[in-house]
């Protein structure tokens, strides 16, 4: 079941905010892995892209539980922290994703078509907010 992102903390969510998430997710082995990501707030869901193959895209295809912190662009002793899990796989539309997001975060649709790299994007449901200041 979803939640609903605390009221003051869903500026961050906006598309002309910007802000970065950090991905947390646990490896195989235990050890953590972080590491920033663009996303999109849609339906009530994070979605992030990633490319097939990658460390996340191993981790997430695994095991689907993750948290992010959302940190203001003008604050960052303002985040949010939300845990959650992955609901939806995708590489269809995938391409078309990550050229949004990187109109979002650059200004520019186009984003660079690598030779044999195939995208894919996970939509993830907040199970939990967790809101500092």
């Amino acid at each position: 079941m979803s939640v609903s992102i605390p009221e003051r903390m869903a500026d961050l969510f906006a598309w002309e905010t910007k802000a970065f998430a950090f991905l947390g997710l646990v490896r195989k082995d235990g050890r953590p892995h972080v590491t920033p990501v663009w996303f999109d707030y849609r339906d009530e869901r994070v979605v992030i892209n990633t490319a097939r193959g990658r460390l996340k895209d191993k981790i997430l295809k695994r095991r689907g539980a993750v948290t992010m912190s959302i940190l203001d662009p003008t604050s960052p002793y303002r985040y949010l922290m939300m845990e959650g899990r992955v609901v939806e796989e995708t590489e269809e539309g995938a391409f078309e994703q990550i050229q949004k997001l990187n109109e979002k975060y650059h200004g520019k649709y186009e984003y660079p078509k690598r030779p044999g790299e195939v995208r894919v994007t996970y939509r993830i449901e907040p199970t939990s907010f967790f809101p500092r200041k």
